[in-house]
């Protein structure tokens, strides 16, 4: 490149352009907008006006393009997979609609499960496995991309989970729903939550709070010079972030004797009386009783899960520990994730609104794609559970079909040995709406760590599963697995189930986590009849 083309001047719309025929892959004007925010390129000009330099472009892909796929292949070896990582695509595809209803740990994205159900082939998948109306099953069902996926292919499927709340979030989102009578209820909720709140403190003082937030972070931490500077090494981040945390303090704790807020709540017993603060718990208290009030079974359980999506925002934690909780955050704070001072959240209104919105949008966008088949998940413990039996006593007209057709094969993505306690995630919602914990009945949870019994009893665990499952199989199915399998467990388990692991896809997985950006990859096993 030379001098005058490193000194180009690009608009966000040229620099889209630019890097999709660069990347050769889609590069949308918001990852470009990203870039800007976060400090990794330049910003030249004002808002409306804004224009990057292209050599910064250039210079940020160069480093983070070609490097990955390589370093990531030294590191954990030349049969990883690279088509399966689905880098092309765009993270509104990969979330796309019902998928992001709620937040879930631990799930695979939707094009993985495409990729082994639908009857394209190619170098590594030379054969196809599933066909339009196939029976699919996930023992494992998380939060149902299994079951959504099966639906949009025209198969039908069967999720089971022995967590209450993951069955909820699974059958919310291949429901059918009456989206006039869901709009009228959630219009009729918000304008109650927005009465209350009127003569509450809280909206003034956050609003008077915001306003001098404003105004302390465009004069200490402009935006986004401020994150390039930490980038290149020009500011210490972590000395000047808490000199200014403790300035801004001074007038934070000013507001609140102000205006009498309330920060902590009396009691420290439960998931909701330590991560929120006390005008959130008010207002989540408000909404939990609106929700009683509601007739229609399948609209109060979409406005439950509407509502849990919205206090899990609203815990009293930073930004950066958002996923991970660490210590409750009651005041003011410098945050690394936005490069300037934030604050928790005094109300819920806002981030309500949001999400009913957002779960209008992904239902209505699930619609245009629905196939006419049958999808259920099941709660139950899949080592034990009678298929057929539950079918007949809930669905008995998909029990007939089950019955007569059997299920072809299962995609699922089993927990991870010590990895993720799958009911703490979702505390808060078990705390408000009353659902059973099955703690105990995990296999392989976070509590009882990586150790070799640990280990051991995850093996017996999966492999009940398969045992209990194969019961329910058509004679020539297919099983695919998707696991991180470090141990070197499941040949073990493929052995105990009377399975055997007769093809294996290895993939990297890419931004895994919000913090972990480290090489990590996982193995599709397919597993037959032995």
């Amino acid at each position: 490149m030379n001098t005058t083309e490193q000194n180009e001047l690009l608009s966000i719309q040229e620099a889209s352009t630019w890097a999709s025929s660069f990347l050769k892959r889609v590069v949308t004007e918001s990852n470009i907008s990203y870039l800007i925010q976060y400090g990794r390129v330049r910003k030249i000009g004002e808002n409306g006006t804004t224009q990057i330099i292209k050599a910064d472009l250039l210079r940020y892909y160069e480093k983070s393009r070609p490097s990955r796929e390589i370093s990531w292949k030294k590191t954990l070896g030349d049969d990883l997979n690279w088509s399966l990582s689905f880098e092309q695509y765009r993270e509104s595809e990969t979330t796309k609609h019902v998928h992001r209803l709620h937040p879930y740990k631990g799930k695979y994205i939707p094009q993985l499960v495409e990729y082994f159900l639908d009857d394209h082939t190619d170098n590594f998948k030379k054969q196809t496995y599933f066909k339009k109306g196939d029976i699919i099953l996930d023992p494992f069902c998380g939060s149902g991309t299994t079951l959504v996926q099966a639906n949009e292919l025209g198969m039908h499927s069967i999720g089971i989970d022995i967590s209450a709340f993951n069955s909820l979030i699974s059958n919310i989102k291949i429901g059918k729903h009456d989206f006039e009578e869901l709009t009228l209820v959630i219009k009729q909720i918000t304008n109650n939550l927005e009465k209350i709140l009127k003569d509450a403190h809280a909206i003034d003082f956050e609003s008077e709070l915001l306003k001098e937030l404003n105004q302390f972070n465009s004069k200490n931490f402009p935006s986004p010079e401020f994150k390039y500077k930490i980038r290149q090494g020009q500011v210490d981040e972590r000395k000047f972030g808490s000199e200014k945390e403790k300035e801004f303090l001074k007038i934070y704790d000013t507001l609140v004797k102000k205006y009498g807020i309330k920060l902590k709540q009396q009691k420290n017993e439960t998931f909701l009386d330590k991560w929120y603060l006390q005008a959130i718990r008010d207002e989540i208290n408000f909404m939990f009783e609106q929700i009683k009030q509601i007739k229609n079974p399948d609209i109060k359980k979409v406005i439950s899960v509407i509502l849990s999506r919205t206090i899990r925002s609203c815990r009293a934690t930073t930004h950066s520990d958002l996923a991970t909780l660490k210590e409750p955050q009651i005041t003011t704070y410098y945050c690394k994730k936005h490069g300037k001072m934030c604050k928790p959240l005094f109300s819920i209104l806002s981030w309500w609104k949001r999400y009913a919105q957002d779960t209008m949008y992904r239902f209505k966008q699930f619609e245009k794609l629905r196939t006419d088949t049958k999808q259920i998940c099941l709660t139950g413990d899949s080592r034990e559970i009678d298929i057929f039996g539950e079918l007949d006593n809930r669905y008995p007209d998909f029990a007939k079909i089950v019955k007569t057709q059997k299920i072809k094969g299962i995609f699922s993505s089993p927990p991870y040995v010590g990895l993720i306690d799958y009911h703490e995630q979702h505390a808060y919602a078990y705390d408000l709406f009353g659902f059973k914990r099955k703690d105990e009945s995990e296999i392989g949870p976070l509590f009882r760590g990586q150790g070799l019994e640990a280990r051991k009893s995850y093996i017996e665990g999966i492999s009940s599963v398969l045992l209990n499952c194969k019961k329910f199989l058509a004679d020539d199915f297919s099983i695919f697995l998707v696991a991180n399998d470090k141990w070197g467990m499941y040949p073990e388990i493929a052995k105990k189930a009377g399975l055997k692991i007769v093809e294996e896809f290895k993939r990297p997985v890419l931004n895994r986590t919000e913090k972990d950006k480290g090489a990590y990859s996982e193995i599709i096993f397919h597993l037959k009849n032995n």
